[in-house]
């Protein structure tokens, strides 16, 4: 419920000339209230109005919209880009102005990025686009003449591509002062060539860095990887994501003897350096044999692990087991194995090792079929903490997935399920894993009895709280989503790259 403070500052921000006229008598702990009335009203210029005469110390974005005992209403999974365009521009006007000035602290991050935005505009201005602005405001604010004495530290969770790169660039790296001191707990890449990531990495203040994605088309072998490692170190880096290939070794290495990996080997003592890593995720990686190597210096247990499409062998399967990792992992995915077939013993028992901490498990494409249900329904049994269980592309049956659902029923804490499609909808004698084209070729029709039936499986055991779907192509990205025209043309370029070299090796060899 709201409170009458709230109530009269709506009533107050739906005049913007007279909220704006009147900010100057307003009392300093009244500002905040103010300011997430103007975000939750869309009123842009009471916001900016707002930010320009702050007259706190410290600004922090995601405290102020969150619920609180005038407004319980919780707004940080508003990426309105009216409200934050409003915010980086009442941030520039702050330095700008004259008279006195206390921010000294603005905390842009915490935002939420959701499939469905609920302002009123429906404008999203996702990670990427808030980098760009923030980027680009910063480059306006260092062409004018500065306030002397004054800046603010900024914190941003940047993300950076081919796209914005050199407007980031000199953001972080400006050549006279820098009213904006832009400083990056979490940092996501993509599209970057190595000499690009290293460069602004070594910019945004490593020393504080959080997390760090490197994603998707960031072309780094094992080298790459040591030498990021090495030349900028992540002293408070609890999470860290590579891309594809990132444990590949240089083109131009000489093969190591069987069984050995030096540059691997180096790569996990630099991680072991890192006191506060909790989370890695290495995904469509070759680490076959390899997982020893890679986790066992590590220092701190790890929460989130992803291994999913990294050709883990039996020996890999056991190590994680029996390792310090399993009794503290929260997150885990390995997709793209062959667990129950290949390595039950070693998969049932992580799942035991792991069944008090474990909250989302993600087993897609690991070849589940029916004779496997009985034992998927006992592995998985212990496992009380699980709120999120992901096995998408799995030749599961109707009849299956129903004893499936069954059994997670009795799951206390489960909220969410991503099952596949059912065999029964596709063709008989359709391949798994399947293609994209192959996946959304199925009876829609049988699709939605089968949906119907297992929905009243969890109604009947009384948690319709559970949600369960079906996400074909995977969940909702937002950061994807955002920079697909980029991705696409990177990728073109990269085709038309590969055919070039291709053709020119052809001439070479005539």
């Amino acid at each position: 419920m709201r409170s009458l403070r709230f109530i009269a500052a709506e009533a107050l921000v739906s005049h913007p000339l007279l909220a704006q006229e009147s900010l100057d008598s307003m009392a300093y702990n009244l500002y905040p209230l103010l300011f997430k009335v103007s975000y939750l009203l869309e009123q842009a210029e009471v916001t900016r109005a707002v930010l320009g005469c702050w007259p706190m110390e410290e600004f922090r974005l995601a405290m102020l919209l969150g619920p609180s005992n005038d407004h319980p209403e919780d707004l940080r999974d508003r990426a309105c880009r009216t409200c934050l365009e409003a915010c980086i521009r009442g941030l520039a006007d702050h330095v700008l102005q004259g008279g006195s000035h206390r921010l000294r602290l603005a905390d842009l991050t915490g935002i939420r990025d959701v499939q469905e935005q609920r302002c009123p505009c429906g404008r999203v201005l996702g990670r990427w686009g808030r980098t760009q602005l923030l980027a680009k405001t910063c480059c306006e604010l260092q062409a004018q003449p500065c306030v002397a004495g004054h800046s603010i530290e900024v914190l941003a969770d940047l993300f950076v591509t081919d796209g914005n790169f050199e407007a980031v660039v000199q953001a972080l790296q400006p050549a006279g002062p820098a009213p904006f001191q832009v400083r990056c707990p979490s940092f996501r890449a993509d599209s970057l060539s190595p000499g690009q990531l290293l460069l602004v990495l070594g910019l945004v203040g490593p020393a504080i860095l959080h997390k760090l994605e490197v994603v998707h088309n960031v072309r780094l072998h094992a080298g790459h990887v040591l030498q990021l490692l090495e030349q900028v170190g992540f002293p408070q880096l609890a999470s860290l994501t590579l891309p594809t290939k990132a444990f590949d070794a240089p083109p131009d290495c000489t093969p190591a003897p069987e069984g050995q990996d030096p540059l691997l080997a180096s790569i996990a003592w630099e991680l072991s350096r890192m006191t506060q890593l909790t989370e890695l995720s290495v995904a469509f990686s070759s680490l076959t044999g390899k997982i020893r190597t890679l986790l066992g210096p590590l220092r701190t247990p790890l929460r989130v692990l992803d291994l999913a499409n990294c050709a883990l062998n039996h020996a890999d399967m056991a190590f994680l087991a029996d390792c310090a990792h399993a009794t503290h992992l929260e997150v885990l995915d390995l997709s793209g194995h062959n667990l129950v077939h290949f390595y039950p013993s070693s998969f049932f028992r992580l799942l035991r090792q792991a069944a008090q901490t474990l909250r989302v498990l993600t087993l897609e494409d690991c070849c589940i079929t029916d004779s496997h249900v009985g034992m998927m329904t006992l592995g998985l049994s212990p496992c009380s903490q699980l709120q999120e269980f992901k096995f998408l592309g799995n030749p599961l049956s109707a009849r299956a997935l129903r004893r499936l659902f069954a059994a997670l029923c009795e799951l206390p804490k489960l909220q969410r399920i991503e099952f596949p499609v059912p065999k029964d909808c596709y063709p008989e004698g359709t391949a798994y894993p399947q293609d994209e084209l192959a996946i959304s070729k199925f009876d829609q029709q049988k699709y939605n009895v089968i949906t119907e039936e297992l929905r009243l499986v969890l109604l009947r055991a009384g948690r319709g709280d559970i949600q369960a779907s079906t996400p074909l192509f995977g969940s909702f990205d937002p950061d994807i989503q955002e920079t697909s025209n980029e991705l696409g043309a990177f990728l073109l370029q990269a085709f038309k790259n590969a055919l070039e070299n291709f053709s020119r090796a052809l001439k070479q060899s005539e």
